[in-house]
């Protein structure tokens, strides 16, 4: 079951701070997170919580009629807790799979809730190729795993989007000819590929002819070295870009058109959900 309280906690925190950046601060969520959050509620509700104007943030008279609603509900919650106390604490292992930039961009935030509910679980992390993250989920080598997500899911999993990410191209800051004119620096596999390989297909400009590869790296990290190193030009999301050690030594080179973003999902075996570690880490997510 979704965890509907600790929206009520977020949103009645948000109704008395009227700051999403100091909200976010104190309940430690990202400012993305507590914005799905409240947009979540209002789809829910049917009406705006909040106005949002030049003035600031204030409660709209749905949202003072809600505030009433979500004390009055933590207090029987409570109540009912004090009368049933908690169940045993889950413990054990659960086992994630990411790529070193989603341990460092998407994790913290992710798994923060799940960690505070549940600090006796044991989190064992292991780290990879992306285009090997469903691969390792689906091997049964990993609980949970943050991932591109395709256009369709293989049926024995499941995912949800957490982040979306635009892709681009990137090329040396000191190369003559940051043009698109190659060569390039491309993934050998995964959905970024798919993703060159199909934008080369289907730019007007560029249809009929495929790219000059300068060489194909398995990982997006390793992919952004060879590019800083002058080797050609690369195609990268802008998650990893913007968590890259070498980011200072490259340059975004703008593409018309864009390729298409790419969304990142914390995805499970189907199956899995009914074990008592992942039903409880899926319930958390945002």
């Amino acid at each position: 079951m979704r965890d509907d309280h600790r929206e009520l906690r977020l949103f009645l925190h948000l109704a008395q701070t009227l700051n999403f950046g100091r909200t976010s601060l104190d309940c430690h969520v990202s400012p993305a997170t507590l914005t799905r959050t409240v947009q979540r509620l209002e789809s829910d509700l049917g009406h705006r919580l909040f106005d949002r104007g030049p003035r600031g943030v204030s409660l709209t008279a749905e949202g003072h009629r809600f505030r009433e609603y979500a004390v009055r509900a933590l207090e029987l919650w409570r109540a009912y807790r004090d009368e049933h106390p908690d169940p045993a604490e889950l413990t054990g292992a659960l086992t994630v799979f990411a790529t070193v930039t989603a341990c460092q961009a998407l994790l913290p935030d992710l798994l923060a809730p799940f960690r505070a509910a549940h600090p006796q679980v044991r989190l064992d992390l292991r780290t990879g190729d992306a285009a090997a993250a469903l691969a390792r989920l689906d091997e049964g080598e990993a609980d949970v795993a943050v991932a591109g997500l395709p256009a369709r899911l293989p049926e024995p999993l499941a995912g949800r989007t957490v982040a979306t990410t635009d892709l681009v191209f990137v090329t040396a800051r000191d190369r003559p000819d940051p043009a698109l004119a190659g060569p390039f620096v491309l993934p050998h596999r995964g959905l970024v590929r798919e993703a060159a390989d199909r934008w080369f297909r289907t730019t007007p400009a560029r249809t009929g002819s495929a790219p000059a590869l300068a060489t194909e790296p398995d990982g997006h990290e390793g992919l952004l070295a060879l590019v800083a190193l002058g080797c050609g030009t690369g195609l990268v999301p802008r998650l990893v870009l913007d968590h890259s050690a070498v980011r200072d030594r490259l340059t975004v080179v703008p593409a018309d058109p864009p390729p298409r973003p790419l969304e990142i999902g914390l995805c499970v075996r189907r199956t899995d959900l009914r074990r008592p570690l992942v039903a409880a880490l899926w319930s958390l997510v945002p």
